[in-house]
């Protein structure tokens, strides 16, 4: 009996330690690529604005076919542009995919110490680092260049090899020609 009573402790214990980590179900976001789900981690902590408008656009619907218009090997993929780049949509033109937002205001930078590695999710902006709307971007690889100088919102915490099959961009841009595309986007644990 003695023996149960500490492995009962001990499985609390370890509970306690990993069960933190997890992150509430609303702060779960799915993209259902071509190739397969991308599960990833939202991270309401470091950047609460950017968290709840890309929830809010996502429970919408408005980043449903929405393609990857700037894809850059070794680099990063970019998507999110609702105004430009949604396919079916009323203003969808490839050509100027990447230049659009959403019907949202632009959110105030909030960087953070969190740095641009594998799987990292930022939030796309122009120059000026109060612009961020609806693009992000899911990084490839480590790029400290990036650390402290953009809004990390999350990280991919399953299907990161769907990511690595989104098709690449051609020139020193990285823009897709026929891009893929975010099938569907959900908010929470499905």
């Amino acid at each position: 009996m003695k023996l149960l009573r500490l492995a009962v402790a001990g499985a609390f214990a370890l509970a306690s330690m990993v069960l933190p980590a997890l992150a509430a179900p609303d702060d779960i976001l799915t993209i259902q690529l071509k190739d397969g789900p991308v599960v990833i981690q939202l991270m309401p902590e470091v950047a609460p604005k950017h968290v709840a408008q890309i929830k809010a656009l996502a429970a919408k619907g408005e980043y449903d076919n929405v393609v990857f218009h700037r894809v850059i090997n070794g680099f990063m993929a970019q998507t999110g542009d609702v105004q430009f780049g949604k396919q079916g949509g009323k203003s969808f033109n490839p050509a100027r995919a990447g230049m659009g937002g959403s019907e949202m205001p632009n959110i105030p930078a909030e960087f953070s110490k969190v740095p641009f590695e594998r799987g990292i999710v930022g939030m796309a902006r122009s120059q000026d680092p109060n612009s961020a709307n609806s693009q992000f971007f899911i990084m490839f690889t480590k790029y400290p260049s990036l650390d402290g100088q953009y809004t990390v919102v999350g990280k991919v915490v399953s299907g990161m090899e769907f990511v690595d099959k989104i098709k690449r961009g051609q020139g020193g841009n990285g823009e897709v020609t026929d891009p893929d595309k975010m099938i569907k986007i959900t908010v929470g644990k499905k």
